[in-house]
């Protein structure tokens, strides 16, 4: 592409033909033009007369400019012009590599980078050159396509919640290794990391490099802590500079479980830094209630830190046997265990009676021998309500009774009279240390210090159950430590004292470390390698690169070391994992989490993502041509007289008709609306005024449509929006209704056609289109949204969509029902409670009515999609999984446009033996 004064040509070479310009306006010059003929009877008296001097006239200069301004416009509509041409990259004749970060430091400018992206394919393609992409945090050998194919992709591109690793970085050039030579586009999110002048090294070697990266700072809040009463929050910026204030918000649950900012506390970054610190002092109330903080106006994973255990300060009521005088403080039963738990839990301290109503997450018994019934009932029905009791043995419980024959309901195990101590009836002769713990046991992985050891202890009586209730015992196998469940809480009994006195147990770090694994603390400073070893984690809500937390569905769990120490990735990403009844936030960031800036050679030119568009402006050129070649046809006429004349008057008076005139319509809009609704089948949506929704809405319908005319009989036309406010309804037998958070309500004559809709027989596809983030119901705004929108409507008792509901076999035998996600929470009219399953069938007899409505969240028209070209629009899934996830999906759509037109006439029993043999029974 040459390009002239800002201006790029597509073919510069016919330009050449403007020098032909001044050849042809005198040529033109030269011809005179067309003599005007007036008959005259007298001019016969001058027949054969001869003028020798004669001059012709000669065409206006104005004219002869309209025509070489037209000639001129169409040489240089010709040429392909283009405006803001890029002709550093784009202009190349090869291969074009375009290289992602693909992190989630440019999640924030990510819809900035798509354009950038798409503007590059533009120019890609309109040169012929083949495209190729390599994500950096995915990396996989780039295949050299069109630019028209990956264009269609660009929506499956999205940012992942970590940076490329070093692995990562080996795997990339790998892939590279057989590509051949190329150009390389690299799209960058501004910070650096290990390996990558590497990679820009090999890159250089197979051809130019640009780059492209965001002018934006990078900003990222650190995991919070938790010191002096506050919570304390540190945000990083990638490059130093003025005086900024950033807003950071902790949100969470309010007491309705309704999402919300719980709290706000502005974080200022000084001239010159690149961190700034926040303290934010909550109620312990309210603090448990935080889930994140976030950066205010961020839009990535690594403005987001994930709130854990290590907030979530448990509350502990400690109760002893006997109190503590100030002198004898060491001797307190509860000296050890309060020094072990002040760091990380809120204490209580009191009678069991004043306790209980607190509500505490964990009770303390030290050396409690007997409960009163007015203490053990109520105590019984806290721990069946979720509480934990922990007990501690000691010379009361020694010399006391309880649970000698039968099982205490408030101990885990039956207990030997007298105990077990060096020097007694029966004496060890030695103390007995620790034995390994078990694999089940939640203390698996601890290290035993050598110096722990126990010199007394209460016995537990032999029992069938002993063996599974004890987590920790000595070296000889007698139990240290058992367990046992009651209802959904536990009772958990030390068989040694919280003092000194029968161990060294509280002494040592390993006590802290047990009452740690036992959720009684909880702090995430602990959350070292050796404190972790031997546990495994399941992820249960991850992040995406935008910051969106979300379900983990199947991926694996994760040793405990390799989740503090590893990088994250695919198989660690950022979220939630969780290991019994401890929670840990595995964030973007750490505490050792730096900042670094990207750095480029001297060789590698670098721009932003503000580029304009190109405008090719060849068919404004060339429509000027025709404007000006057909007022040089009208100048020409005028001038030869012919303009005015009676014929042409009367045509240009009716063309001047027509053109000023509007054209009298035939039928009324709504009689045009009808006819078209009616003429075939229909599928409508409802217009909810989201300009992208409505689209995705509209191509998805439009690919079921497709796939009903080529899989049945149904031959349905093209689908069409809905507005409530003035389309009837009665046209369409099924209406899909996505939700979106701040689609207007409807007015109280809209709601009338709603409901006259669904008591008619017509069915509503709500889709709340957010099964990837929340279940049916208020969890979600979109939820939310639907509730306040079906209010009004006559909606009937509603279930979830049963295994035998002839949705399920109206034309396709289904199980279940995707879209875009994959959720079987959807749900439908209720079905009669008398409705009768006859033997041998494989579902009940139903009625003949169609369910009004069907409610779900799995984005269905996303999945029905359909560009153009009819291929997909938008990506569903992975690979092969994915492709097979959106199949299921059109036959669901086809399950309810055959169930909304056919009712439920497969329940009918002419069909039970053809569905029998396809059920294979």
């Amino acid at each position: 592409m040459m390009a002239l004064g800002g201006i790029g040509f597509t073919a510069p070479w016919l330009l050449l033909a403007l020098g032909l310009l001044p050849i042809l306006w005198l040529l033109l010059r030269a011809v005179p033009p067309a003599p005007i003929k007036r008959r005259f009877p007298g001019v016969a008296l001058l027949l054969g007369l001869k003028d020798d001097e004669t001059v012709s006239d000669r065409t206006p200069w104005w004219l002869l400019l309209l025509r070489m301004l037209a000639v001129a416009a169409i040489i240089v509509g010709l040429a392909g012009p283009v405006l803001n041409p890029e002709t550093d990259k784009a202009d190349g004749d090869g291969p074009l590599l375009f290289v992602l970060d693909g992190t989630w430091a440019g999640a924030t400018r990510w819809p900035q980078q798509q354009e950038a992206i798409e503007a590059q394919l533009a120019r890609a393609g309109r040169l012929g050159r083949t495209v190729g992409f390599l994500t950096l945090t995915r990396p996989e050998p780039p295949v050299f396509q069109s630019a028209d194919v990956w264009r269609s992709r660009l929506a499956g591109l999205v940012p992942a919640p970590w940076q490329p690793s070093a692995d990562m970085l080996a795997s990339a050039q790998a892939a590279l290794a057989d590509a051949g030579s190329f150009d390389t586009v690299w799209f960058s999110d501004a910070l650096t990391y290990a390996g990558r002048d590497d990679l820009l090294a090999v890159l250089q070697s197979r051809g130019t490099v640009e780059a492209y990266q965001t002018a934006a700072n990078v900003m990222a809040i650190l995991p919070p802590t938790y010191d002096e009463g506050a919570i304390q929050l540190r945000v990083l910026r990638a490059v130093a500079g003025q005086a900024r204030e950033v807003t950071l918000q902790a949100q969470g649950r309010d007491p309705a479980g309704n999402a919300r900012i719980l709290a706000t506390v502005p974080a200022v970054f000084e001239e010159g830094t690149t961190e700034a610190t926040a303290a934010l002092v909550l109620p312990s109330e309210l603090r448990a209630r935080i889930t994140r903080f976030d950066i205010a106006g961020g839009r990535s994973a690594g403005a987001t830190a994930l709130s854990d255990d290590g907030l979530q300060r448990r509350e502990v009521a400690l109760i002893a046997s006997r109190e503590s005088r100030e002198v004898l403080e060491l001797l307190s039963p509860l000296h050890y265990i309060e020094q072990a738990l002040k760091p990380t839990a809120d204490l209580i301290r009191g009678s069991l009676t004043d306790a209980l109503p607190a509500n505490p997450d964990v009770i303390v018994l030290a050396d409690v021998a007997t409960l009163s019934t007015a203490e053990a009932t109520p105590l019984t029905t806290w721990i069946e309500e979720g509480g934990m009791l922990v007990r501690f043995a000691g010379p009361r419980i020694a010399a006391s009774d309880i649970s000698r024959v039968d099982e205490d309901p408030l101990m885990p195990v039956r207990l030997r009279a007298g105990g077990r101590s060096v020097g007694g009836a029966m004496s060890w002769g030695e103390p007995k240390s620790l034995s390994a713990f078990s694999n089940d046991s939640p203390f698996f992985g601890l290290t035993i210090p050598d110096d722990v050891t126990v010199s007394a202890q209460v016995v537990a009586q032999p029992d069938p159950t002993l063996a599974t209730r004890v987590i920790a015992a000595l070296s000889d196998g007698t139990p240290l430590v058992t367990r046992k469940t009651v209802g959904q809480g536990q009772i958990v009994l030390f068989h040694v004292t919280a003092t000194a006195e029968w161990s060294t147990l509280p002494l040592s770090g390993l006590f802290v470390e047990m009452l740690e694994r036992l959720a009684i603390a909880s702090s995430a400073a602990s959350a070292t390698p050796d404190a972790l070893e031997g546990t495994t984690w399941i992820p249960r809500r991850v992040l995406d690169g935008f910051g969106v937390l979300s379900d983990a569905d199947t991926l694996p769990g994760v040793a405990g070391p390799a989740l503090v120490v590893d990088a994250a990735g695919p198989m660690l990403p950022p979220g939630l994992y969780t290991s019994g009844d401890r929670t840990l936030a595995r964030n973007v960031t750490t505490a050792d989490t730096e900042l670094t800036p990207a750095s480029w050679p001297a060789d590698v030119p670098v721009r932003g993502f503000a580029v304009a568009p190109e405008q090719p402006v060849a068919g404004w050129l060339l429509s000027l041509a025709i404007l000006l070649l057909l007022a040089d046809v009208v100048a020409s006429l005028a001038l030869s007289g012919r303009l005015l004349s009676r014929s042409n008057a009367t045509a240009a008076a009716i063309a001047a008709l027509f053109l000023i005139a509007p054209p009298v319509d035939a039928q009324t809009a709504e009689e045009e609306f009808a006819l078209t609704a009616t003429s075939e089948l229909t599928l409508g949506h409802i217009i909810t005024g989201d300009a992208q929704v409505d689209e995705v809405a509209l191509a998805g319908l439009t690919g079921l449509s497709d796939t009903l005319f080529f899989r049945t009989s149904v031959e349905p036309s093209a689908p069409t929006g809905v507005n409530l406010e003035t389309d009837e309804l009665a046209f369409f037998p099924i209406l899909y209704w996505p939700i979106t958070p701040r689609q207007p309500t409807p007015s109280a004559d809209a709601y009338a056609k709603l409901n006259d809709y669904l008591r008619s027989g017509g069915m509503i596809l709500f889709d709340t289109r957010d099964a990837d983030t929340a279940r049916f119901g208020a969890s979600s705004p979109n939820g939310r949204k639907l509730q306040d929108l079906a209010a009004p409507l006559d909606i009937p008792a509603l279930e979830p969509l049963p295994s035998d509901h002839v949705i399920t076999r109206t034309f396709y035998l289904l199980q279940d029902f995707p879209g875009r996600h994959n959720s079987r929470d959807v749900w439908v009219e209720k079905a009669d409670p008398n409705s009768e399953q006859v033997e041998g069938m494989p579902f009940r007899n139903l009625n003949d009515g169609v369910t009004p409505v069907v409610i779900g969240g799995n984005n269905w028209a996303a999945a029905w999609a359909v560009n153009s070209r009819g291929g997909p629009l938008l990506p569903v899934g992975r690979g092969y999984s994915g492709e097979r996830q959106r199949e299921i999906a059109y036959r669901f759509g086809i399950n309810l446009v055959m169930h909304v037109l056919t009712g439920n006439y497969k329940s009918d029993q002419v069909h039970v033996p053809a569905l029998l043999d396809r059920l294979g029974q």
